[in-house]
């Protein structure tokens, strides 16, 4: 497949832009300084900015799909709006873990354990979310870490699921970018999660 990754030189955009050139398809990944992004066979680093929707078009135009690994600052109607003019069908998205339930009801941003000063990070990812169900035009999926994703070893095992977090017996619930990246290609090649939210941990 022809991909565009946005957000190809942060932690969790290199880490999928290397997974799908691993896998042999051709990525354009983007990022406001293209030169911090990892070079590997089939990509090409291109310059772009994806707060603006009418820029961002001609750049994702040709792709199958379109994956953002950007922070949540730019809009779900902003991405969208790129994808429609550019004709792009498919979004991906890197969400985070705020909005997954601990408990029937419960957020893992409403717990008493979650980090007040992450709050003001986490929030958008919600309204994204949000905004991402009322949307029926394009074919979007948004992947919810697990709770703490940190740097680490490139396992190729871990569990998946919808809403709910994933935590381990210990009550921990971590995924590596790595392995995160391996669910978020996966999801790209084999579609599990279509107009749905899903995540991913040890």
């Amino acid at each position: 497949m022809k991909v565009t990754v946005l957000g190809a030189s942060g932690r969790a955009g290199s880490e999928i832009t290397r997974e799908l050139a691993a896998r042999g398809h051709m990525v354009v990944a983007i990022a406001r300084k293209p030169e911090t992004i990892p070079a590997a066979p089939g990509v090409t680093p291109v310059a772009g900015d994806a707060s603006d929707a009418a820029a961002l078009a001609p750049l994702i135009s040709g792709s199958d799909a379109v994956i953002s690994a950007l922070h949540h600052n730019i809009t779900a109607e902003t991405l969208l709006r790129a994808l429609k003019s550019a004709g792009v069908p498919r979004l991906l998205v890197t969400g985070g873990a705020g909005s997954l339930e601990v408990a029937p009801g419960v957020r893992l941003i409403d717990t008493p354990e979650f980090p007040e000063e992450f709050k003001p990070y986490a929030l958008p990812g919600i309204v994204f979310l949000d905004d991402l169900r009322g949307e029926t035009q394009i074919d979007w999926t948004f992947f919810s870490p697990a709770a703490f994703i940190e740097e680490g070893p490139r396992l190729g095992v871990f569990r998946t699921g919808g809403d709910q977090l994933i935590a381990d017996d210990k009550g921990d619930s971590k995924i590596s970018f790595a392995d995160y990246a391996i669910a978020m290609v996966d999801e790209l090649e084999q579609p599990k999660y279509s107009r749905a939210r899903f995540t991913a941990a040890y």
